[in-house]
């Protein structure tokens, strides 16, 4: 009875994912890319860190790892399921993207750095898939190919780049750490109108499941709430306390 379940089980995992896995070559457009701002004034980053995005061949497919479709396959090589969770990261880039922030323009770079220290550059005009299985197929066809372009232009829209991410960043900006073990708790709306507008915000969020970041090239380090918040949340915060700042409706 045993073995029939657990022959089930590892059925369960070859087949899983995917619809998206097995059709990897998913299509990516460009959205029309906003008037340009000026340099150096109202102007956002965002930097993904600790990411959990690991590719690994199940069965006859290469699939991005989770813990729902991959409990047999992550148990048998003795990982702890908890930490695979590639959909914080879907979660967190499409409440970037979908934000009045980024459709006015204003955030200017997005990147994701994975536990593996695979850095991505995520262009703020792409158009995301929605589903997460969709996701899933897109993120192994970028690992695997390190990048992809637009279908409607010539347009990197996801790019694996080098290492580090400070290489990309602005000499002259603010760079802010968000973790619920931060020593000081602010009002984000507050903190955010306290700010300058004349060197770029970078806001570095932790997009795993639990831990904290650590990283060396952060001015300030900063909690939001005195309870946890998700990534997608602490992003959701975020836009909306610098859209109300440069009154972006």
């Amino acid at each position: 009875m045993d073995r029939g379940k657990r022959k089930r089980s590892r059925e369960e995992d070859e087949d899983a994912t995917d619809a998206a896995t097995q059709d990897t070559e998913t299509e990516l457009v460009g959205l029309p890319a906003p008037p340009p701002i000026k340099k150096g004034g109202e102007e956002v980053i965002f930097i993904l860190e600790k990411a959990h995005l690991e590719v690994a061949k199940v069965g006859k497919t290469y699939q991005l790892l989770n813990c729902d479709d991959h409990r047999h396959f992550l148990r048998k090589h003795k990982q702890d399921l908890a930490i695979f969770r590639p959909d914080i990261v879907h979660q967190a880039l499409l409440a970037i993207l979908d934000s009045p922030l980024n459709k006015s323009g204003r955030v200017s770079a997005v990147y994701v750095q994975t536990q593996k220290k695979v850095l991505i550059q995520v262009n703020p005009h792409v158009r995301l898939p929605r589903t997460f299985k969709r996701f899933c197929g897109l993120m192994v066809q970028l690992l695997q190919k390190l990048s992809i372009r637009a279908t409607n232009g010539p347009d990197k829209l996801l790019h694996v780049i080098k290492n580090p991410v400070t290489k990309y960043l602005p000499s002259e900006a603010h760079r802010i750490g968000l973790s619920y073990s931060a020593p000081k708790v602010v009002k984000l709306h507050d903190y955010v109108a306290a700010s300058t507008d004349k060197i770029p915000l970078i806001f570095v969020v932790g997009a795993m499941a639990h831990g904290k970041i650590d990283v060396d090239y952060i001015d300030d380090f900063i909690s939001i709430s005195e309870y946890p918040l998700s990534a997608a949340c602490c992003i959701g915060r975020i836009c909306n306390a610098v859209e109300q700042k440069w009154k972006i409706l």
